[in-house]
């Protein structure tokens, strides 16, 4: 695809040919000016006005103010065209470390029952929330230490972008719910996917975390739905506290309260057996 650009982009000079081959050798779709000062050499107004006589002509799209991505040659005389929104959080991180989140890395994992269009990314940097290429990406700050439990997913055969395995996803979900459609969606996806997840990473990854209401809505859940084994489940037990915290922290603080999990359950038993039925 981008060879094909590098034929184009010859008419428009030697720097153009020498920034789409070296993209070509990165594998990468979407760069920044930064990145053409970097492959070209050009001062940064240069490579401002290079990259304006390309977008010119069709061969890349504007994404933000000073990202863009390549328009892929099959899409003829289109001048528009936005990459893979994992790619762009990628990009919109820049070097610090990250992994696809919550709702994100639910959907990248067919954990989901209803489709999430916010792009969550847990990063160590603290970026703020933006819309780029009509995509809406928000970015959960997370410390050095609590970079653990992921893995690559492959775009095509040559790029990918890194994502919470479908373990920590859980994990992330129990701690932050708005991020990923609510409680109910988290326990949808651990139902969804019981014969695959590995509860005692999830409980490794619970106590690893060390969030205490993280660990009581894990155990709740493992034994409500009879996910785990006793010794998994005591695991969990004797790391608790006194405290009681809500099983969903988006709702009221009402409900019955379960003394052996310290959560105040406010949401329905048929709202989590209904997740069985799904």
């Amino acid at each position: 695809m981008i060879g094909q650009h590098h034929a184009k982009a010859k008419t428009l000079g030697p720097r153009a040919a020498q920034l789409f081959t070296e993209l070509n050798e990165r594998h990468r779709s979407t760069f920044t000016v930064a990145d053409v000062e970097a492959i070209t050499g050009l001062s940064a107004a240069s490579s401002r006005n290079l990259v304006l006589r390309i977008q010119r002509n069709g061969l890349i799209t504007r994404l933000k103010p000073g990202l863009y991505n390549l328009v892929p040659f099959e899409l003829g005389w289109a001048t528009e065209h936005v990459d893979s929104p994992y790619l762009i959080a990628q990009e919109l991180v820049g070097t610090a470390p990250y992994f696809l989140s919550h709702g994100t890395a639910l959907e990248l994992h067919r954990m989901v029952t209803q489709p999430i269009f916010t792009i969550c990314v847990s990063c160590t940097r603290r970026v703020r929330p933006q819309t780029v290429g009509g995509y809406d990406f928000r970015f959960i700050h997370i410390a050095p230490e609590q970079e653990f439990g992921v893995t690559k997913h492959w775009i095509d055969k040559e790029r990918f972008v890194i994502v919470s395995d479908m373990e920590r996803t859980i994990i992330d979900g129990l701690r932050h719910q708005a991020f990923a459609g609510g409680i109910t969606e988290i326990a949808k996806g651990l139902w969804m996917k019981r014969d695959v997840l590995n509860v005692e990473r999830l409980a490794d990854y619970a106590l690893r975390l060390g969030v205490g209401a993280v660990i009581r809505r894990l155990g709740f859940l493992l034994e409500h739905y009879g996910l785990a084994a006793a010794s998994t489940l005591e695991r969990l037990h004797v790391a608790l506290t006194a405290t009681y915290q809500r099983f969903d922290p988006l709702l009221p603080a009402e409900g019955a309260h379960v003394a052996r999990w310290r959560l105040q359950l406010n949401v329905t038993p048929e709202e989590l057996d209904a997740v069985r039925l799904g």
